[in-house]
């Protein structure tokens, strides 16, 4: 990764765009709830070392490198990122109350950077969802969870019964929106993460580690 490129990530993410008015549940009619927990199936398994190739977008300005993510216990994900020859470049371990800086390199250890990958991290890797709310549309369920102040909704489809999206959000705002391509429902191959109100994508996509 290059100095120059993470200095335009740290950068723009300093610069925020204009969101429209969030339309999500307009479209969406609500439902008898069916249950009050959502469990994740993906990042679930404590066996697995989730390795994925990383590509991550900022303003036209774009870095790659290696995302693994491991439970490392009921409650805690470890996340490490490297470079694609295998310097690490930060060390997280993030659960629901918690989050631990175990080390970064100085050229990304600036707390809007690291605020901003906390976020993300946070809302990828959770395990459980209490659901406060369902809608639907004609082919998918919607489950909605308060978080903080803030919501994320989960798009389940109703033929496969896959979660496939994540949308967090304000009251009036999308924020961030999380995309998984999955064969099985419990492991996804593919997964964007975008953000509405800054111009950042990250896409990981599974590396085959046998």
């Amino acid at each position: 990764m290059q100095k120059s490129t993470i200095l335009f990530l740290i950068s723009f993410l300093f610069l925020v765009t204009s969101c429209a008015t969030n339309n999500l549940e307009k479209e969406l009619k609500p439902v008898t709830l069916e249950n009050t927990v959502y469990n994740v199936p993906y990042f679930a398994n404590p066996e697995i070392d989730y390795a994925y190739k990383a590509n991550i977008s900022v303003y036209g300005n774009d870095m790659s490198g290696i995302f693994i993510a491991k439970k490392i216990n009921p409650t805690t994900h470890r996340v490490v990122f490297t470079t694609e020859f295998g310097n690490k470049l930060l060390d997280f371990e993030i659960s629901e109350t918690d989050f631990k800086v175990n080390s970064i390199v100085d050229e990304l250890n600036r707390k809007i950077l690291i605020n901003t990958l906390k976020t993300d991290f946070k809302l990828l890797l959770k395990n459980k969802f209490l659901i406060k709310e369902q809608l639907e549309d004609t082919e998918n369920k919607v489950y909605k969870s308060e978080d903080g102040s803030e919501f994320n909704y989960l798009f389940v489809s109703k033929t496969e019964d896959k979660l496939f999206k994540i949308v967090h959000s304000t009251k009036r705002k999308d924020q961030i929106n999380i995309n998984f391509t999955s064969e099985n429902n419990t492991f996804a191959e593919n997964i964007i993460i975008q953000h509405y109100n800054i111009k950042l994508r990250i896409e990981l996509n599974y590396l085959e580690t046998n």
